[in-house]
């Protein structure tokens, strides 16, 4: 695979992972074929600043979880107004987090799929 094609993906995409990761990630990403990478490479990331901005507004609600495909969270903060607000706040400094959490579980179960 093109390596130049690589580090640009992983440029434009660094803030969509954890950054104690991307070298792990580089490393399975140089490992594809080209189809394989590029498959890969069109999967749709969830920004953490746009989690970020539903946490702060509809966060009460669990919409925020409800995004991150986290529905026992999600229908709690849901029932109880977000624990009456307190994993509301919390979420708003964890979201980032757990989107980028998030983002890289779906490229290593897309890449497990593809290198098996």
């Amino acid at each position: 695979m093109d390596q130049q094609r690589l580090e640009m993906y992983l440029m434009t995409n660094a803030k969509n992972f954890p950054s104690n990761q991307i070298m792990y990630l580089k490393d399975r990403l140089a490992a594809l074929d080209d189809n394989q990478f590029m498959m890969v490479s069109s999967m749709e990331l969830k920004d953490p600043n746009t989690m970020l901005i539903i946490s702060i507004f509809l966060g009460t609600l669990g919409i925020d979880r409800f995004m991150l495909n986290d529905v026992g969270m999600g229908v709690l903060k849901l029932l109880t107004g977000g624990c009456c607000g307190v994993l509301t706040i919390i979420d708003w400094f964890m979201i980032m987090d757990k989107t980028r959490e998030y983002n890289f579980m779906n490229i290593m179960n897309a890449l497990n799929y593809y290198l098996r």
